[in-house]
């Protein structure tokens, strides 16, 4: 697999430019590499959002779904980090550079991707587009990949209701976005159903358009020592590579901890506080774009909203911690709200 930074991009898309027969559009789907026999190999790009590959948790999802694709289907993929403070004009660069390269799918890793690919699809009406976490941006060749955050959130809720021994929960929100809102709805109304008489403390890191919330360790190991500090002894933070530094406080406070996106307990990354990560928020990123890819490889690309929710598997709370599955008053707990909410017995929220 191939990665590229963000100085890397910039010379694909000078050489690009250079070329007459792609100076006026987008290569066509079928212009894909071919290997020593001459089959035509897919090859597939993730651009990847703040905090890149390593966070061990949106990105690294992504990845992982990328990953998948190139084991399975024998795509080819490319992967492109951001950097810090980056704007749109940036993104439009690396989404172009990425499709003038060949590749398609192109994905761009989270919302902040929408006004790019909104500018950039267009020019390359044969490439199909991802867009994870976003459905403001629609077009014939973008395939919006969303969830239902709320609903796992829902649950993670219900099990930090049950589990806290002070009455008072914590969560942490990267950067207040409706997105993130969304998260924070799920959890505070899953405790309140749950245990009326439990606080939720809410705190948020950074505001737009400071999006260091999801990039900065520091600022989530902070504000979760500041709710401990406060009684909360659990801790539930969606903030990308800066929910790593709220698991961190709370292992070493010896307080319970609850991941996000991808299932944290099993990060290498995180294997220092594994003990204290009761479950993890779930979002199969990795399916989405696995999905996506094969579905153009398959010739027929997936595009418009693709939404994934607690029936068919996208969201959920993961068990991999021993210590969470032999609660077996939680995960009742736990199961019985996902089938109510599967039902339509429980109409979560999706703002505070």
């Amino acid at each position: 697999m191939r990665r590229i930074t963000r100085i890397a991009t910039v010379g694909i898309a000078s050489a690009a430019l250079a070329l007459s027969a792609t100076a006026c559009g987008g290569k066509k789907s079928s212009d894909t590499a071919s290997d020593s026999d001459g089959n035509k190999t897919v090859k597939a790009a993730l651009a990847y959002d703040i905090g890149g590959r390593g966070d061990q948790s949106f990105n690294d999802a992504a990845y992982a779904g990328l990953a998948k694709a190139e084991k399975d289907l024998g795509v080819k993929g490319t992967e492109a980090e951001p950097s810090e403070g980056e704007g749109d004009p940036d993104k439009v660069q690396r989404l172009t550079a990425l499709a003038r390269a060949g590749n398609n799918p192109v994905i761009g890793v989270g919302f902040a991707y929408a006004t790019a690919i909104a500018e950039v699809a267009p020019k390359f009406p044969n490439t199909t587009f991802g867009l994870i976490d976003d459905t403001s941006k629609t077009g014939k060749n973008i395939a919006n990949l969303v969830f239902n955050e709320e609903q796992g959130s829902y649950l993670a809720g219900v099990a930090a209701a049950k589990v806290t021994k002070s009455k008072t929960v914590g969560f942490i929100g990267g950067v207040e976005t409706p997105l993130i809102k969304k998260f924070e709805a799920g959890f505070a109304q899953g405790v309140k159903d749950t245990n009326k008489d439990v606080n939720v403390k809410v705190q948020y890191l950074t505001q737009p358009p400071d999006f260091g919330g999801f990039s900065k360790p520091d600022l989530g190991k902070a504000a979760a020592e500041g709710q401990i500090d406060a009684g909360a002894d659990v801790i539930y933070a969606a903030a990308g590579l800066a929910g790593s530094g709220s698991i961190e406080a709370a292992a070493k406070a010896k307080k319970w901890a609850i991941g996000v996106d991808s299932d944290q307990y099993n990060q290498a990354g995180l294997s220092a506080y594994k003990d204290f990560i009761l479950t993890s928020v779930t979002k199969d990123v990795s399916g989405a774009v696995y999905n996506l890819i094969k579905s153009v490889k398959d010739g027929k690309p997936q595009s418009g909203e693709v939404r994934y929710g607690l029936d068919k598997d996208g969201v959920g709370l993961a068990d991999s911690n021993p210590a969470y599955t032999k609660m077996s008053d939680v995960t009742a707990a736990v199961e019985k709200a996902k089938a109510d909410i599967i039902a339509g017995k429980i109409d979560v929220k999706l703002a505070p």
